[in-house]
């Protein structure tokens, strides 16, 4: 079992959120702060290597922690992130394993990291939650070992995300007792509404 010190974090930030009329996602405000702070405050009493990806507002996002930009610049969606944050690791030499959750989510596990760690595996390359039902394929945990192949892919001109779960060695991790964790804020009528039920 990896002990969750020897992980590192990436809070995903960087997409167009195109159906939240363009706007920022993470920095939209619910219950009087940007969204990414309740992700990040959720995540930060689990670990303390946090970084954030983002394309736009990046000093504001760095005062919360450090931030890095896509490398790939025509939005390839989540796997650009998670290409970036592959890269930022092995650039500051921290833990192999680096796990990924998207901002819109104010409602992540506080034993995430704790969860994602005790699925750990010999030969297992990616692990990805699962919640019972579905896959939720943006929150997972990375090897770095990987990033080779996911240049290859993203340069190939691919972008989804499961046809990169299909090629490399992926496990699922088991959140199907908590559904909640994956609940997403996409639309303007999405966060008024949760809004109105977490008021």
């Amino acid at each position: 079992m990896l002990h969750p010190t020897q992980t590192s974090w990436v809070i995903l930030a960087g997409g167009q959120a195109t159906r939240m009329g363009g706007q920022d996602k993470g920095l939209i405000t619910l219950s009087d702060k940007p969204l990414i702070e309740h992700v990040y405050q959720r995540l930060a009493t689990q670990t303390s290597q946090i970084a954030i990806n983002a394309n736009r507002n990046l000093e504001r996002y760095g005062q919360m922690a450090p931030v890095f930009e896509d490398q790939f610049k025509d939005f390839p969606g989540p796997l650009g992130g998670i290409h970036a944050g592959l890269h930022y690791a092995l650039a500051q030499s921290s833990s192999p394993w680096v796990g990924f959750v998207p901002c819109d989510s104010p409602m992540i596990n506080l034993d995430l990291v704790e969860r994602f760690c005790a699925a750990i595996d010999d030969g297992v390359e990616i692990l990805v939650a699962h919640d019972g039902d579905h896959l939720q394929p943006v929150f997972t945990l990375f090897h770095t070992s990987v990033l080779p192949r996911l240049e290859t892919f993203l340069r190939r001109g691919d972008r989804k995300i499961i046809l990169l779960y299909q090629e490399c060695q992926t496990k699922w991790v088991d959140f199907s007792d908590s559904p909640d964790c994956f609940v997403n804020l996409n639309t303007p009528e999405e966060l008024q509404r949760f809004g109105h039920l977490t008021s």
